[in-house]
């Protein structure tokens, strides 16, 4: 619970819980986040084995991230929390 309740974890786990990001297309959908934290904070959601990372050969080599089964099981929770918070910010 810790982790998820991290400043932007769940902001992470929305965006990544539509499909797969690329680290720029990830810095771009939670906007407000620096690199920096964002690097942190997905190193963090690999350790716990939410968000697995893919690494491609290009040039420039290019990182991808995707949810685990492990994160995608929280999808529902991630869901009701964005509703409930929907709910009482429109007031």
């Amino acid at each position: 619970m810790e982790l998820i309740g991290k400043r932007w974890a769940g902001a992470i786990i929305w965006a990544l819980s539509e499909h797969p990001h690329y680290f720029a297309e990830l810095s771009q959908a939670v906007p407000g986040l620096s690199d920096r934290l964002l690097s942190r904070r997905l190193r963090e959601l690999e350790s716990e084995g939410l968000v697995t990372r893919s690494v491609y050969a290009d040039t420039p080599p290019r990182v991808s991230y995707a949810l685990t089964e492990k994160g995608k099981a929280l999808r529902p929770a991630i869901r009701e929390l964005r509703a409930w918070a929907q709910h009482w910010n429109s007031d």
